[in-house]
């Protein structure tokens, strides 16, 4: 029978392949004006992802794997950002297989990250769900590269407008919620739903997977 190793998020941090591939992807959006999406975003992703699945009690593997792909889940913006969800998930494939992870925990994770983009994602499994959530929750300010794009770009300035924002689980309740605060001098709530629509019913249907209804605050008032 053959074995595998236990492939954890410690060694998954500490992997200089990966950490290659996450800094050199955020350089290359970068030079094409996109947001951070380097470690703070990689960390961040992979920190969420794993909290929502530990409000709903999934045990700790799944946690960790859900950790990992999160962390993992932009390594495609190397290539191209179109389609980085699916070239990420062929390169997290090798990597993983090559690390020795079993081919059980190798799909999960495939899955979730060649699932994570709204174009083309779909929650197919509990980690790609909280995947989903994790990642299109991180709306903040320090993700904008330059202030002087921010009259001139609409992500910008949306990006910059958030002085708050978190993902909440209530287990009990069965609801997640993106709890947002803005400057509504610098970005408009209607600006916002331009450019967060599609995001935002991918969540709610990530949500509806995980068992949960989606909601959206917005300055202390309930959007979705």
């Amino acid at each position: 029978m053959e074995k595998y190793n236990l492939v954890t998020l410690e060694s998954i941090l500490k992997n200089e392949e990966i950490n290659a591939y996450i800094t050199k992807g955020n350089e290359n959006l970068g030079v094409i004006g996109y947001t951070e999406h380097g470690f703070a975003h990689a960390k961040r992703s992979s920190n969420y992802a794993s909290y929502i699945l530990r409000c709903l009690q999934y045990d700790d593997r799944t946690c960790e794997l859900a950790a990992i792909a999160g962390y993992m889940h932009d390594i495609g913006n190397v290539v191209n950002r179109v389609d980085h969800a699916q070239s990420g998930a062929l390169m997290a494939f090798q990597i993983l297989n090559r690390l020795g992870m079993s081919p059980v925990e190798v799909a999960l994770i495939v899955a979730a990250i060649g699932n994570h983009d709204e174009g083309t994602a779909a929650a197919v499994n509990p980690i790609a769900a909280a995947l989903i959530l994790s990642d299109k929750g991180d709306v903040r300010r320090t993700r904008v590269r330059d202030k002087e794009t921010v009259n001139a770009d609409i992500h910008d300035r949306v990006n910059y407008a958030v002085e708050r924002a978190s993902t909440e689980v209530d287990a009990e309740n069965k609801t997640a919620t993106l709890n947002i605060t803005i400057d509504t001098k610098i970005c408009p709530v209607m600006e916002y739903f331009e450019i967060f629509m599609t995001r935002m019913v991918l969540c709610r249907q990530a949500a509806q997977y995980l068992g949960l209804q989606f909601e959206l605050i917005i300055n202390d008032t309930r959007l979705l």
